[in-house]
């Protein structure tokens, strides 16, 4: 780890030097002829970009590639614009004068520009461009896609990135990051948690991935807990365009998509779209992912308009792997693959054991420039889902699913069935924003919010028993529903008050109403209603030091409801509160011609977070409870740096301290029989969080082998070393995911002749060191004959293995 850490040191502490492939230009205004400063000037695709100096000048000389860029020119109060450069080794400067015309704002960008931040917004935050969703894009669910991404942690429940997967941010668990696609809120309004394989090859629809790290921005939807993602897909094309891609893997994984798009019609219509098909039999045993996806979007837009209709989802059927392996198995190659779901049947486990859904998500985007600096989205939404999962169980009580034994041969009332849970769930509503923006870029404001209604029918049947008794075909063994309203409304305010140095204020009010049947303090089943108000200000100063550096500092607070669970499995009387967060931001940005550096210091003190600590409620139900105090302090390093103009090297690191100050932990006892005699308390102070890392660093070298406007050869080495992290928030050594470090090796060739179509190639071997690891696990802490005894399972991934991709864009 130490020799890993010195590397990532040395590319972060690299400094800046002068070489000549670079793009320069000046950037002016028609009512500007000397310039304009503080133009936003981004090569389309990257993390490449500048601003412009006072006199409207800019210089990019970082990691500028041979060939044919785009350059996006942006200014709040002038229209955007896209030119086309050329580089090459002849002429490896390219010179550019770029006049804009006034304007409130860039119609395509104002749909997501009120949750999203902008380049002068003091919150920690990184955008994931097009080019690089592509490169990472081989068919695996949108955590792998930005799994290199500084303080991010990704499992995989099959071990090979398609199906079930997760995303863990600064350590905080995927159901606390707020998600949102243009706007529009993705969590499940009840788990609170992202279910990504709903949505199969997302990442090839996506223009432009926002992560911010910590409390953020006002967003729509569960409240950010560790970070946001905000996935941007509404982007006009000018021409008109066509691709097809297809790929095939180890473990069986095959993929192929199709995208087109009509580029800008007649009277500004256009059309994009893409159907894609996954499959994959999956590391672990039998884990098979069977992935259908969609998007369609179909626009106009005018000259102060913009009309935009959405339409995407998918359909999974995943085999279960959710039950993790055994931790005597994790380190055998053979048996590490080993998968419980379906055993419960006697002979050959259960074929059909398998997780069904499918989402439709429906998006009306409208964004009108208003004039005099005035910009108003409106967004309205609907979503449908269904599904169930299926599982074989054996002798079950046939009690618990409402049966009555029927003859003489049901001597014990049990019998092996196969159940299903269904979830058939609505959510819709809308989204606003009304943006201002100065012409002088000193003030810009937006008012927005929205209104969400979930309706959810959770219920499950029994469609198969061996002994039947009463039952008849379509009876439900449980049947509840739930209705959620979230409300919120928000304002933000950033004001340039001095040269460089500008304030940001951001309040937002947020209601939520949760209807739902759950236990009375007598233990019964009634209908209940719980409200919540919250109240999360934010603020902070943003500095730019000069075009190329700038600070910030922030101040945020969150709150967050319990989710269905918790509202669900306990009675009144101790039902946890929501929980509230108080995260503060420090950082600093410098880019240079061949370098860029940035740190982030951030503290994240929580009040009543909702920890599992092995207590039981009144129905025998584990349950979550409030830890009065807790914290994340950690420090964030990234940085890039261009060896030569074909070799460049790219890292992140994240330090961090994650306590929870104290808390008491409940243990089942059990005597030497397997008695169970209750639960023992045991306290303890100052342990660590579970599931965050310590040490987390991630590191990439690339080069370009050919680099033409022909041809173009990239060969790119990552990797990255995940701390160890525990398993419970007890501090027990014995109860971790050790440590762990992969790296995956990527090759991408491209060639773009005249006249004919482009062809890419995208070759990856993942975990190229072929490391046994696991990144993902649970454990079961209890006494046994008065000993503590523990419990582990844990989510092993994949070995080597590789995955190809081929594609034809025409």
């Amino acid at each position: 780890m130490l020799r890993f850490s010195r590397i990532i040191a040395l590319i972060l502490l690299s400094t800046t030097t002068l070489f000549a492939q670079k793009i320069v230009g000046t950037i002016s205004g028609t009512d500007a002829p000397d310039g304009l400063e503080g133009a936003a000037v981004l090569l389309v695709g990257t993390l490449n970009g500048t601003v412009t100096d006072a006199d409207g000048r800019f210089t990019i000389g970082q990691q500028v590639e041979y060939g044919k860029q785009q350059l996006r020119i942006s200014l709040l109060g002038y229209r955007t614009r896209t030119i086309t450069v050329s580089l090459s080794p002849n002429q490896p400067i390219a010179a550019v004068d770029v006049i804009l015309e006034p304007g409130s704002f860039d119609l395509d960008e104002l749909t997501v520009s009120a949750t999203r931040a902008a380049a002068n917004t003091p919150v920690t935050y990184v955008n994931v461009g097009k080019d690089e969703i592509a490169a990472n894009n081989l068919g695996q669910d949108l955590p792998f896609v930005l799994k290199w991404t500084p303080s991010v942690v990704v499992t995989s429940d099959a071990g090979a990135g398609v199906g079930y997967t997760g995303i863990w941010i600064r350590g905080s668990d995927p159901a606390r990051t707020n998600v949102t696609i243009n706007g529009i809120p993705f969590n499940d309004s009840e788990s609170q948690g992202t279910f990504w394989v709903n949505l199969p090859d997302f990442a090839s629809s996506a223009e432009e991935i926002q992560i911010q790290r910590g409390v953020g921005t006002s967003t729509n939807g569960a409240g950010a807990f560790g970070a946001t993602i905000n996935i941007a897909t509404n982007d006009f094309k000018d021409e008109s365009y066509g691709s097809i891609d297809a790929g095939i893997g180890s473990f069986g994984t095959r993929r192929a998509n199709l995208r087109f798009g009509t580029g800008m019609l007649k009277d500004g219509f256009s059309v994009d779209g893409r159907v894609s098909k996954i499959n994959s039999d999956g590391y672990i045993d039998r884990a098979s992912s069977d992935l259908t996806g969609y998007y369609l979007s179909a626009g106009r837009k005018g000259k102060k308009s913009v009309l935009r209709f959405n339409l995407f989802g998918g359909h999974e059927v995943t085999y279960q792997a959710w039950n993790g392996v055994d931790a005597s198995l994790i380190d055998d190659r053979d048996l590490r693959t080993t998968n419980t779901a379906g055993t419960e049947k006697e002979g050959e486990p259960y074929d059909n054991e398998v997780d069904n859904y499918q989402q439709t998500h429906g998006q009306l985007h409208y964004s009108l420039d208003l004039g005099s600096g005035l910009g108003l989205n409106l967004s309205g939404h609907y979503t449908k889902g269904m599904g169930y999962f299926e599982q074989y169980k054996a002798d079950e009580d046939l009690a618990d699913y409402g049966i009555e034994p029927l003859g003489s041969g049901i001597l014990d009332g049990t019998s092996d069935l196969i159940r299903r849970r269904w979830l058939d769930n609505d959510f819709y509503g809308l989204v606003y924003s009304l943006k201002y923006a100065s012409r002088n870029e000193y003030t810009t404001a937006t008012l927005g919010g929205g209104y969400h209604r979930y309706e959810g029918d959770h219920f499950g049947e029994v469609i198969w028993a061996r002994n039947a008794g009463d039952s008849e075909i379509r009876d439900l063994y449980y049947d509840n529903d739930a209705t959620k309203n979230d409300f919120n409304v928000f304002g933000k305010v950033n004001h340039r008050i001095a040269a460089g140095l500008s304030a940001y204020v951001d309040l937002q009010l947020r209601l939520v109403d949760y209807q739902f049947l759950g236990l009375d303090n007598n233990l019964e089943r009634v209908d209940q209603d719980v409200n919540h108000t919250f109240f999360n200000p934010k603020a902070g100063l943003f500095y730019r030091l000069s075009p190329r550096t700038e600070a910030y500092a922030s101040f945020g607070v969150a709150q967050r409801e319990p989710n269905r669970n918790d509202f669900v499995d306990n009675p009144v009387s101790t039902r946890p509160t929501p929980e509230k967060l108080y995260n503060t931001e420090v950082g600093y940005r410098t880019t240079g011609n061949r370098a860029n550096f940035g740190a982030n210091f951030y503290h994240m003190l929580y009040r009543d977070q909702l920890v599992l600590n092995g207590r039981l409620n009144d129905v025998g139900e584990y349950i979550r409870v409030n830890v009065p105090n807790s914290y994340r302090l950690g420090l964030e390093l990234q940085g890039g740096y261009a060896i030569t103009p074909r070799f460049t090297a790219a890292a992140n690191l994240t330090l961090s301290r994650n306590r929870v100050k104290n808390y008491v932990e409940f243990l089942d006892d059990f005597d030497e029989e397997f008695n169970y005699l209750g639960q023992v308390e045991v306290e303890r102070e100052d342990t660590p969080l579970a599931f965050s890392p310590d040490f987390l660093a991630g590191g990439q070298l690339s080069y370009d082998i050919l680099a033409s406007d022909l041809q173009k050869l990239t060969a790119t080495l990552l990797g990255k070393y995940v701390g160890q992290r525990y398993l419970d928030n007890s501090g027990d050594e014995d109860n971790t995911i050790p440590a762990y470090f992969y790296a995956d090796a990527r090759l991408q060739y491209s060639i773009d002749a005249p006249r004919l179509p482009k062809f890419r190639i995208n070759f990856q071997v993942n975990n190229l060191f072929d490391q046994l690891y696991s990144a993902n696990g649970w454990s079961y802490r209890y006494q046994f004959d008065g000993n503590p005894t523990l419990l582990q399972g844990f989510y092993p991934q994949a070995t080597r293995n590789f995955l190809l991709g081929v594609g034809i864009d025409f």
